[in-house]
């Protein structure tokens, strides 16, 4: 089911209108040529009409807030472990490398920030609080 298709299924059932989801890859054989709105209806309805077609469950709103949250934190998970690459890339530049793992990157990073003998200018210093602030941040969102 496409964007927006839950909605219209509570919304049709809820009117008393039987309803059904299809999935978009178990249309797709059925689409003969160009896609435009007339051809997708064809192939939908062509589609509607096999006995052996699988049509997927509607979600409850319920159900489609707990997957909006699971996407959200995935996509904060990726940009966490983007922004730590990213600070690691920046160290390095500077000729200071730091242990594997998440764990002990939270444990290094302040301590490099606090030392006054790392190489790092005020400057950089700045930019690395600032990056490591965004960290902790994005950390408190995912939980």
């Amino acid at each position: 089911a496409c964007g927006g298709a839950n909605h219209w299924y509570r919304t049709f059932m809820g009117m008393g209108i039987p309803t059904q989801l299809i999935s978009p890859q178990h249309v797709k054989p059925y689409v003969k040529s160009n896609k435009n709105d007339r051809n997708d209806a064809q192939a939908i309805a062509e589609a509607a009409s096999r006995a052996s077609m699988r049509f997927v469950q509607g979600k409850t709103v319920e159900q489609q807030d707990v997957q909006a949250l699971l996407k959200i934190r995935d996509r904060l998970v990726k940009s966490r472990t983007a922004l730590i690459n990213e600070i690691r890339g920046l160290l390095q530049e500077y000729g200071l490398t730091m242990a594997r793992g998440a764990k002990r990157f939270y444990e290094e990073l302040p301590l490099i920030l606090a030392s006054e003998t790392v190489g790092l200018t005020p400057r950089m210093k700045r930019v690395l609080n600032c990056l490591y602030t965004e960290l902790l941040n994005r950390d408190e969102a995912i939980g």
